[in-house]
C-alpha cells in the first residue's frame, strides 16, 4: 500500500503545556513525536464529531490550546494530519487481515477472524472509520489519497476470495454474489460505530461473536 504519511499506530494523550513543550522538544525528537501524536488524537476526536469538512486547522489548535501557527511546525495541512490517520489505520487492519489469511484456516474460520478484527477496530480507531463513512468520496478525489482506493480494493479481494473459496469447499451457499456479500457484512461492521459504546453490555469481541452467531446461524430456530 502506498501512504503519504510516515508515522502510524494509536496516538497518546499528552497535557504538557504548549510552551513547554516546544523548548524541550527543540533537543528531544521523542517529546517532539510525542506532541505530535498529541496533536493527531485531538484532530481525529474533531474529525470524528465535526466531520473532516468542517473542522478547521484553527479549531484543532484551539482544543490543543496554541496558535494556529503552532499546528504548522508539526503539519503543513490538516490534510496532513487526517493522512496520517488513515494510512495507519490501514496499515495496521490490513496487516491483521494478512496475518488471519496466512493461518491457512478454512474459509468460515477465515471469516470469522476478518470479522473479529474488523470489530477489533472500532474503539481504537473510531476517528478513521468516521472519517471515511462521512468523507470517503471528497478524500479519495485528492491524489494524496489515491492509497485509499487501492487499499480498500486489496481489503475487498481478501474477503471476496475468501468467500469463494467458501463456495467451492460447500461451506457458505453457492447462490449469494460475494462481492456484494463482503460489502454487506463491511457495511454492518463500520455503521456500528456510530452506535458502539465503548464500555457498554458488550465490548468489541462480544460485538463480533454476537455478529458471527446471527450471520452464520440465521435468527431462525433450527
Amino acid at each position: 500500500m502506498t501512504t503519504t504519511s510516515t508515522n502510524s499506530g494509536r496516538p497518546k494523550a499528552r497535557t504538557t503545556g504548549e510552551g513547554g513543550n516546544r523548548r524541550r522538544g527543540k533537543g528531544s525528537p521523542a517529546l517532539a513525536s510525542e506532541r505530535r501524536e498529541h496533536l493527531v488524537k485531538l484532530a481525529a476526536e474533531l474529525f470524528a464529531e465535526k466531520g473532516f469538512q468542517a473542522t478547521t486547522v484553527r479549531n484543532i489548535a484551539e482544543e490543543a490550546g496554541i496558535l494556529s501557527g503552532s499546528l504548522y511546525h508539526h503539519f503543513d495541512s490538516k490534510e496532513s494530519i487526517v493522512d496520517e490517520i488513515l494510512s495507519g489505520f490501514f496499515q495496521e487492519i490490513m496487516s491483521a487481515y494478512r496475518g488471519v489469511l496466512d493461518q491457512g484456516l478454512d474459509p468460515r474460520e477465515t471469516i470469522a477472524g476478518l470479522v473479529r478484527i474488523a470489530f477489533g477496530t472500532l474503539e481504537p480507531h473510531r476517528a478513521a472509520i468516521t472519517v471515511m463513512q462521512n468523507d470517503w468520496n471528497y478524500l479519495k478525489g485528492m491524489e494524496r489519497f489515491a492509497y485509499l482506493t487501492k487499499s480498500e480494493d486489496e481489503v475487498e479481494k481478501m474477503w471476496v476470495d475468501t468467500i469463494k473459496d467458501g463456495q467451492k469447499d460447500g461451506l457458505f451457499r453457492d447462490d449469494i454474489d460475494p462481492k456484494l456479500t463482503y460489502r454487506m457484512i463491511r457495511d454492518t461492521v463500520w455503521v456500528a460505530v456510530r452506535w458502539f459504546k465503548p464500555g457498554g453490555r458488550l465490548n468489541s469481541k462480544g460485538l463480533a461473536e454476537h455478529y458471527l452467531k446471527v450471520m452464520f446461524d440465521g435468527i431462525n430456530t433450527h
